[in-house]
């Protein structure tokens, strides 16, 4: 194994510890790699949702989760040491990791399409994650970062991600965009939007702090489906025809449905929310005499829609993307972390290991 000198034996790191709500800072042994695994010193982590489901130990998690477990999977870091067979990086690289840990024998991984492996494991899910100061993390999953990133920014790459997956699945130049749900997926697909030459975007959610998020990012029209017909509003700014494309990442069964509705006849609907049960579409009227085409979106295209998001960063979205970042702490405000996301006053809140505790 290649590595720095004098590693600690222990570490910080939020487990779940029991079946239950909450979560625990715990000293446990830093992780040992194996001959094609990178241990990864972690400099920035953000939490996600489903960080926050885990935490809050609703029922997908209870269905999936086995404590006691390391949690989180949004990662920037620098390597420390590398196992005896790994070449994709070396010590001091500034490093991301894919989430997704494939199986690569499966069908769908023998054809290229990685991000439907019909095994996949997810860091921080099925495997220890990175709120921690330390992660291993394997060679195939380890992405090589632009070290004038910052970390924070560098950090939200997974997600970011599948804000790029869900927009970039069809061309939106000159195109009208929906997004429906302006969680931090939501809004980090405004700026993609708008890099990507979308004549307007449309944000639509229930929260007006997320809202004015999605304004501050480049949203061009702000809905409020509470206050405001959100199909009406969406037909006034698009010359009664309804969006081009929707991106619908709220998993709400109403949202979906008006989605539907608000978009143009033949439009691409990208569904990347997830509904916490079935639901009931119009099928006949809004979907097939209608001629839309719905795409269903999971992870990220393994690799292609990390080099998207690379060339972005570069050109420009990463300075888009720093109003996104509205909370960075350290790992033992952890409880306060979850309660921001619970309570959807925030965008990404990122755990920072070096950062000391008030």
């Amino acid at each position: 194994m290649k590595k720095v000198d004098a590693l600690p034996e222990m570490m910080r790191a939020i487990r779940k510890l029991s079946p239950a709500p909450g979560a625990e800072l715990c000293q446990i042994a830093i992780p040992e790699i194996g001959p094609r695994d990178v241990l990864v010193k972690v400099k920035a982590t953000s939490v996600c949702g489903t960080d926050y489901h885990i935490y809050s130990w609703d029922p997908w998690s209870q269905n999936r989760v086995k404590p006691p477990l390391t949690v989180g999977h949004e990662v920037a870091g620098e390597v420390l040491a590398v196992g005896r067979d790994v070449t994709a990086c070396r010590v001091g690289d500034s490093v991301s990791a894919e989430t997704h840990i494939i199986c690569n024998v499966c069908p769908r991984c023998h054809v290229g399409e990685y991000h439907l492996c019909e095994n996949t494991r997810i860091l921080g899910v099925d495997t220890n994650g990175c709120f921690a100061e330390y992660v291993a993390v394997p060679e195939q999953n380890i992405w090589i970062n632009d070290k004038d990133i910052p970390w924070a920014i560098q950090s939200i790459q997974e997600p970011l991600g599948n804000a790029m997956h869900t927009a970039m699945e069809g061309d939106l130049t000159a195109q009208s965009v929906l997004i429906t749900g302006c969680g931090p997926i939501g809004i980090m697909s405004v700026p993609i939007a708008k890099h990507a030459g979308a004549e307007i975007v449309i944000a639509m959610d229930i929260n007006d702090y997320r809202l004015d998020m999605a304004r501050a990012l480049g949203a061009d029209v702000l809905i409020n489906p509470i206050k405001q017909d959100p199909v009406e509003e969406v037909r006034k700014h698009t010359r009664g025809y309804g969006v081009d494309v929707v991106m619908e990442m709220s998993g709400n069964p109403t949202a979906i449905r008006q989605s539907l509705k608000a978009a143009r006849n033949g439009a691409r609907v990208s569904l990347l929310g997830l509904p916490s049960k079935p639901m009931e579409l119009d099928l006949g009227t809004d979907v097939v005499m209608r001629g839309l085409v719905l795409k269903g979106i999971t992870g990220r295209k393994m690799w292609k829609t990390w080099y998207q998001v690379r060339s972005m960063l570069r050109s420009g979205l990463a300075d888009r993307l720093k109003p996104l970042i509205t909370h960075q702490m350290p790992l033992e405000s952890v409880h306060e972390a979850m309660e921001l996301m619970g309570a959807g006053k925030c965008g990404k809140v990122v755990l920072v290991p070096e950062m000391a505790a008030k």
